[in-house]
């Protein structure tokens, strides 16, 4: 059969990296073809090929047989594709049915239709199970709420060919499964679906093949039925992961994160921190599980003296910080890696060099009176791309250069070496291959053997049930129970995350 969209040979350089050395892909109509490959390996440069988001060097595109060039992202969507970004790509002054009708908006005499235009948004995100308020303005969304606009986006634009770039990173299990029955769906009716992710699970449950990539090149082409997630990593990265960091079985210290009756406001609805009080203490790890959109954004902002609660106390170290900046936390004794790595957790058009001094740069030996020591900032920079392998072409290149799974080893590589009394991780490996995971949780871990607080936030149920003690789970703004980490099940955290008390019990 032809397949219904090839590429041969692809070549993409950028200066002296070499991101894709003669890539063959091809994907059959009716199926979702899995790309897996480590951070850097060229997934994204590769699909952003394929989409016409830039040109390859060398090489060639077929959609159903025919050969094509693509020299915008229109040209793509005029043959029939579709993308969800891991970058979002929405404005956010605009609704999210804005968004999501953009450029296909529905009209009635010449005018766009506003309101047949929020019942197509609404009904879409009924029909998939990807809640969202068609009239809210995106820039006040949380992250995990903006990945449903990508994919609803995408899903109205009805493409034959839909490349999604981690599209679960911030779906529950629920709605990773309502997203697993639209592709299903698709594929069903004939179109085609590249799904791009560093979840083997994923792979194996909705996959039909997989091509693992590795430093730019094909490593593997896989049937995922005679395959395993076993030979797939080692495709990836040559080896086997280590087994999960143990717990200590020490039992935690004195108290380093205390909240008391946390409240956060916003105009016009419930407040999204209505009453929080949980404490971490010394060389334990605590986890909070929520759906997007149940106020854990609000609270780390709160935590990390990024937004000022409305009531309540936060006490960092002994220290009470309520009132206190961002900066004032921090002096308090906090690290804080941040959910949105890109526009909150580094400044992208800064060297990776000056990025990873931040924090440090006021001390010797990265500050030498008021002037920098640009060469010790150097070699402090070299040092953590070593220890946490971000894949960069120097430490003098921008961070806006490097791919999303490295820029989040980039941040994580920065708070963690302030070894702080208090580590708060907000989706601390969003975005990163299995083998940068294991490094990740690795290194929680060794916080916590190092007595200190870690309090982990993340919409991966199997990361927060591999690293916590205690786990606390968030519904609509409130912590409305806590669990033993080594006791909890991904059922019953999963039924306290959609606020049914009963069937966790």
């Amino acid at each position: 059969m032809v397949p219904a969209l090839e590429v041969r040979g692809i070549v993409k350089r950028y200066g002296g990296l070499l991101a894709n050395d003669g890539i063959d892909l091809a994907v059959a109509a009716g199926e979702v073809h899995a790309v897996m490959g480590e951070n850097g390996a060229g997934k994204t440069t590769l699909m952003s090929i394929l989409y016409g988001l830039q040109p390859p060097d060398a090489g060639e595109m077929f959609r159903d047989g025919r050969w094509v060039r693509f020299r915008s992202s229109a040209d793509a969507i005029a043959a029939g594709l579709g993308m969800v970004h891991q970058a979002f790509r929405l404005f956010g002054s605009l609704t999210v049915w804005e968004n999501v009708v953009y450029g296909r908006e529905p009209r009635r005499g010449g005018f766009i239709d506003r309101r047949a235009a929020r019942e197509a948004v609404a009904a879409l995100a009924v029909r998939y199970g990807l809640a969202v308020a068609p009239d809210a303005v995106v820039d006040r969304l949380s992250v995990g709420v903006r990945q449903r606009v990508e994919i609803l986006k995408t899903l109205y634009r009805r493409a034959r060919v839909l490349i999604l770039d981690e599209p679960t990173a911030v779906l529950t299990p629920p709605e990773r499964e309502a997203l697993f029955a639209v592709l299903r769906a698709l594929v069903a009716d004939g179109s085609s679906v590249l799904f791009v992710t560093h979840k083997l699970d994923e792979v194996m449950a909705i996959s039909d093949r997989v091509t693992v990539l590795r430093d730019g090149r094909v490593a593997a082409h896989m049937a995922t039925r005679e395959t395993s997630p076993r030979e797939i990593v080692r495709a990836m990265i040559g080896r086997s992961l280590p087994p999960p960091p143990p717990r200590t079985g020490e039992p935690p210290g004195e108290v380093r994160l205390e909240v008391r009756d946390l409240f956060v406001r916003a105009p016009g609805r419930p407040p999204p921190v209505a009453g929080v009080s949980f404490a971490v203490r010394a060389g334990e790890i605590v986890g909070i599980a929520g759906v997007a959109g149940n106020g854990q954004t609000e609270l780390v902002e709160a935590l990390a003296g990024l937004r000022r609660p409305d009531g309540g106390r936060v006490a960092v170290n002994g220290r009470d910080v309520t009132a206190a900046d961002a900066a004032g936390h921090r002096a308090a004794g906090l690290a804080y890696v941040p959910e949105d790595r890109a526009a909150v957790g580094t400044a992208r058009a800064a060297s990776a060099a000056e990025n990873l001094a931040l924090g440090f740069h006021r001390a010797p030996p990265i500050a030498r009176g008021r002037l920098l020591d640009r060469a010790a900032m150097r070699a402090w920079a070299r040092q953590l791309i070593a220890r946490f392998d971000i894949r960069i072409a120097g430490e003098r290149s921008p961070a806006g250069t490097l791919s999303g799974g490295n820029l989040q080893k980039l941040v994580v590589a920065r708070e963690l070496a302030h070894a702080a009394p208090v580590l708060i991780a907000e989706q601390p490996t969003r975005g990163v291959d299995v083998g940068a995971i294991a490094t990740i949780h690795a290194q929680l871990a060794a916080e916590r053997a190092a007595r200190r607080a870690v309090l982990v936030v993340s919409a991966e149920l199997s990361e927060i049930l591999a690293l916590s003690d205690r786990v606390l789970a968030m519904f609509e703004g409130r912590i409305i129970a806590e669990c033993d980490g080594a006791a909890a099940d991904e059922e019953g955290i999963g039924a306290l995350m959609a606020g049914r008390r009963a069937e966790a019990a």
